[in-house]
C-alpha cells in the first residue's frame, strides 16, 4: 500500500502521508485510522509519543477522605506515626493540635530515637505568609502565637533527634507522613485547617496523588530553614 492508497483510505491529501512517513506525527483521529489500517500499535508507529500514566483509581491509593480533620479519630495519629518504620514527616502552619497530644509526640521521640527520621515544618511565626494567613481567618496575631507554643511542645521531639525548621510559603495542604501513608489537610480560604477535609492515602508506585504530595513536602523542605530553640 503506497501513500496514495493510503491517503485514498483516510480521506487526507498524499503530500500529508509524505509529511507522515518524513516523520511528523498524525493527529490522533489519523494515528487511531493508521492504527486500524495497519494493524501495527501506535508505539511501533510512533515509539516517539510519551508513555501514559495509567489512572490511579480510588482503592490504589485514597483509604479514607474525613469531612474535616475534627472527624479523625484521636487514636490515629498516634497509631498512624506508630507504623512509620523510616520517615515521619509533618508539614503544617501549627500542627498545635498534634504538638499537644502527648501520646502522638511520645511515639515521635521514641521513633527518632529508634533511627527513623523524622522532620518536622512549621510556619514562620514572624513570615509575610502567617500573617496573611492570620489576617484571612479573622485570628490576626493569634495564628504566629499557636506555632510559637506548638515550637515549644515539639522542642521534646527536637531533642530526641527530630529536624525542626520554618517556611513561609503559601501552604495550600498540611502534611502528615508515616513512611508510605500520608494524611492529608486541605485548606480552605476563611477557614481553619481543623474544618478542613483530610485524606488518607497510600503510596503504591512512582505515579500517583502520594507522590505529588511528597513533592511539595520536598520542596517546601529546601526551601525552609533550621530553627533553634
Amino acid at each position: 500500500m503506497n501513500a496514495i492508497d493510503v491517503a485514498a483510505r483516510l480521506g487526507v491529501d498524499p503530500k500529508t502521508v509524505d509529511r507522515w512517513l518524513a516523520g511528523r506525527q498524525p493527529y490522533p483521529r489519523h494515528r487511531n485510522a493508521l492504527v486500524e489500517l495497519t494493524g501495527w500499535p501506535q508505539r511501533s508507529l510512533w515509539p516517539e509519543l510519551p508513555r501514559a500514566v495509567e489512572p490511579i483509581t480510588r482503592a490504589d491509593e485514597v483509604r479514607i477522605v474525613y469531612p474535616h480533620r475534627s472527624a479523625v479519630p484521636a487514636d490515629t495519629w498516634p497509631r498512624f506515626f506508630a507504623r512509620a518504620e523510616r520517615e515521619i514527616d509533618v508539614l503544617a502552619h501549627s500542627a498545635l493540635f498534634l504538638a499537644e497530644d502527648i501520646v502522638s509526640t511520645t511515639v515521635m521521640c521514641d521513633k527518632a530515637r529508634a533511627g527513623v527520621r523524622v522532620r518536622i515544618v512549621l510556619g514562620d511565626p514572624d513570615g509575610a505568609h502567617i500573617v496573611s494567613r492570620g489576617a484571612e481567618e479573622r485570628i490576626g496575631d493569634a495564628h504566629s502565637a499557636r506555632i510559637r507554643a506548638a515550637l515549644i511542645q515539639f522542642s521534646p521531639v527536637a531533642e530526641a533527634g527530630a529536624e525542626l525548621r520554618l517556611h513561609d510559603t503559601a501552604l495550600y495542604n498540611s502534611i502528615y507522613r508515616a513512611d508510605d501513608e500520608l494524611l492529608v489537610n486541605a485548606h480552605v480560604y476563611g477557614h481553619p485547617a481543623s474544618h478542613a477535609p483530610v485524606i488518607h492515602l497510600r503510596r503504591r508506585g512512582s505515579e500517583g496523588i502520594a507522590r505529588t504530595y511528597l513533592q511539595s513536602f520536598e520542596n517546601i523542605w529546601a526551601r525552609s530553614s533550621g530553627y533553634v530553640a
